[in-house]
């Protein structure tokens, strides 16, 4: 969750950057940016305005009826940062995820890893205190770790 919240933070970073706005026209903005494969929430955008409030990268506007959000330095800095790593078009980036986010592939994979998580979560609870077990399971995770790094390189 925390990972999905940091790639929208930095949408919101980047869209503060081109000009000041409210909640309502960050998450409508979102939207249109990523040619609607991408449908902000509330419950999604406030928590990391809020968070990102907190870590002083935005600030509102005083004197105005609504929340107006603005790029604070350390907001511009973090926005920089990304910039300079090279990731190219933020934008393109952020249609593309959303897109992939929304595909057939990309809801069976996550319907699989949530699969394999409990199953996990399960099997940790039945041989704790059971040494030889443990030591099987995380030869099993470190094994399926390994063929995953291979099967990416490929």
């Amino acid at each position: 969750m925390r990972r999905r919240r940091g790639f929208v933070q930095l949408a919101i970073l980047h869209l503060l950057k081109e000009e000041s706005m409210h909640g309502y026209q960050i998450m409508k903005e979102l939207e249109e940016r990523s040619h609607g494969a991408y449908s902000a929430s509330a419950g999604t955008i406030y928590p990391a305005l809020q968070e990102m409030l907190d870590q002083h990268m935005i600030e509102l506007e005083s004197g105005s009826d609504k929340k107006v959000y603005f790029l604070s330095e350390k907001g511009n800095e973090r926005l920089m940062e990304f910039v300079n790593q090279g990731e190219g078009d933020f934008w393109v980036e952020w249609k593309e995820r959303m897109v992939w986010r929304n595909s057939e592939e990309s809801i069976r994979l996550r319907a699989a890893l949530e699969g394999w998580e409990t199953e996990l979560r399960r099997t940790m609870r039945q041989i704790r205190g059971n040494p030889e077990r443990v030591k099987e399971l995380i030869a099993l995770i470190d094994e399926m770790t390994n063929r995953l790094k291979n099967h990416r390189d490929q």
